[in-house]
């Protein structure tokens, strides 16, 4: 049952953004024109899209490639998991726990909101902290996403997906995103040791599923992020 919701959520999101972004990415092409888009593309990235999601990983993928440090890594990682922003989604990610019907030693209502809360806050801190800073700094792995800021809506849409899968080494070259995969199961066993729900591969599976999935929705929303905010402040302009 539980299981059935997270799939119709995922549905759901990825639907929108099928049906809502390729529309705001090439009207905000249309109305820029390319000088406009070529100094987007040559900015540096917002530090936070909207003003809330954290977006430290960013980089626009036509500048010229350079290795980040450990230490960069890691302050990537601390910032995209203790930035402010980040508790907020934790609950969000606390609504569609895997297992969440099953913790009765949670209690009720306030009270095991609260619980799984601190254990979704935690997850994330953890993921994060795996998939961006530990494992990249250990297997030498790029955990930055590159976005390409120009071109057709499914070549874009296409880069944010595929950079899932698909990761930089600390060299530039294109080599499976190990970071992601490992860190985020690892975040799943860890969790296990604090997650009463987590208790079965069921609910791990979903955890995990649900992470990546995330993971890659922040993708798409670090691609088309920007030429949504352009769009609506490009209106604001004519309007005013």
């Amino acid at each position: 049952m539980r299981s059935g919701k997270i799939k119709s959520l995922l549905v759901t999101v990825f639907t929108t953004i099928l049906t809502v972004l390729p529309a705001c990415a090439q009207s905000s092409g249309a109305e820029e024109g390319p000088a406009a888009t070529s100094s987007v593309e040559a900015s540096t990235p917002e530090k936070r899209l909207f003003g809330v999601l954290p977006n430290y990983r960013t980089v626009e993928a036509s500048l010229p490639f350079a290795p980040l440090t450990p230490k960069q890594k890691f302050n990537i990682a601390t910032h995209d998991s203790f930035d402010w922003p980040t508790y907020v989604r934790s609950g969000v990610l606390t609504l569609v726990t895997p297992g969440k019907d099953e913790t009765a030693s949670f209690g009720t209502g306030i009270q095991k909101y609260a619980n799984l809360y601190v254990r979704s806050s935690a997850d994330q801190i953890i993921g994060n902290m795996m998939t961006e800073g530990f494992l990249p700094v250990i297997l030498r792995k790029d955990p930055r996403y590159f976005r390409q800021g120009a071109g057709t809506f499914w070549f874009r849409l296409e880069s944010a997906l595929s950079q899932i899968a698909v990761a930089r080494n600390d060299s530039g070259h294109l080599t499976f995103n190990m970071p992601e995969f490992l860190g985020n199961a690892m975040a799943v066993g860890i969790s296990t040791a604090y997650s009463p729900n987590l208790q079965d591969w069921s609910h791990r599976n979903e955890k995990f599923i649900l992470m990546i999935s995330t993971d890659t929705l922040s993708n798409v929303v670090k691609e088309f992020g920007p030429d949504i905010r352009q769009k609506f402040l490009h209106r604001h302009h004519k309007t005013s």
